[in-house]
């Protein structure tokens, strides 16, 4: 079953996998051969997509989400924590067979964590069950990654974008193992790439090069900004006018899991204000140091703790 309102025009439309993060603390985490033991644990929603437009819908932008859940409790759990968030329903596709994806996370004490990946559902978005009349306005596309064969659903939906829609892609490891070639498709529309410096060295088979260097091939590519994310040590970003090396926030840091996306929200936030570079990637850090002070989505921040903080 498909909803579709032609008045919940989004602003921002992610197309990715939908999870519940089943996330369990541990002492440490362990290696082969290795033991650890679990402290707590808790089921949270998630997925790369998921977490970035959760991100910008408390932000204050309008927003849906392109993903498949199942008619069972994890999909319930999806569902209900998007409309909570103010997230649009009439791109989800419901299946009436087959399981919600997953994520099992463990998480240690300092905030580090390991995941693994029960796809369910995800895998199965057709061409077909996507309504184009619900993409045709939106300002933003972003994607992320799927394990199996919704990545093709995503090449597919690339010719019915408008022109002037903005694709944003953050690949994340399943898809930079893919390789260049199999991604290109994507890349060559590809607006705004955010990505980490282990995905881009991995991309682009180079270990050597400044991230720099790196970033001008993705620019002669047609890519307009590349946005380089390095964990604690902040990001570096580019686009034809400027590059610029912004440092993160200090926090106390609970849990990793979905620092990227939500720095991924408060960039795309900045870009539909016309926010410079570097300020842009001030404020996708703040957020991201915000969201990491809890599990999940608990910590995100608002948009009035946004302005509250940046004065805006």
């Amino acid at each position: 079953m498909e909803i579709f309102d032609s008045d919940l025009n989004a602003e921002v439309i992610g197309f990715g996998a939908l999870n519940v993060d089943k996330l369990y603390s541990v002492e440490n985490i362990a290696s082969k051969d290795e033991e650890s033991f679990i402290k707590d644990e808790t089921d949270t929603p998630g997925g790369s997509a998921a977490n970035t437009i959760v991100g910008l819908s408390r932000l204050g932008c309008s927003t849906s989400i392109i993903g498949k859940i199942a008619e069972d409790e994890d999909g319930d759990l999806i569902e209900y924590n998007l409309a909570i968030n103010g997230v649009y329903s009439n791109n989800l596709i419901y299946s009436e067979t087959g399981s919600t994806g997953k994520c099992l996370g463990f998480v240690d004490s300092q905030g580090e964590r390991c995941l693994y990946i029960d796809p369910g559902v995800n895998d199965e978005i057709r061409i077909d069950e996507i309504n184009p009349l619900n993409i045709m306005r939106c300002k933003i596309m972003h994607y992320t990654s799927f394990v199996g064969d919704s990545f093709k659903t995503q090449i597919e939906l690339l010719d019915k974008l408008n022109d002037q829609c903005v694709l944003s892609f953050d690949p994340g490891m399943l898809y930079v193992q893919k390789g260049f070639d199999e991604l290109k498709p994507i890349l060559e529309r590809t607006n705004i790439l955010l990505i980490n410096e282990s995905e881009l060295r991995l991309l682009c088979n180079n270990s050597k090069s400044s991230l720099k260097e790196l970033a001008i091939g993705f620019l002669d590519l047609g890519i307009e900004t590349i946005v380089v994310k390095q964990g604690s040590k902040g990001v570096f970003a580019m686009n034809n006018q400027e590059d610029c090396e912004v440092e993160s926030y200090e926090c106390d840091v609970v849990d990793t899991t979905g620092a990227g996306d939500s720095f991924n929200s408060g960039f795309l936030y900045s870009y539909l204000k016309g926010y410079d570079l570097e300020k842009s990637c001030r404020i996708g850090n703040w957020v991201a140091s915000k969201s990491i002070e809890g599990f999940g989505m608990e910590k995100f921040p608002t948009l009035k703790d946004l302005e509250d903080f940046f004065k805006i």
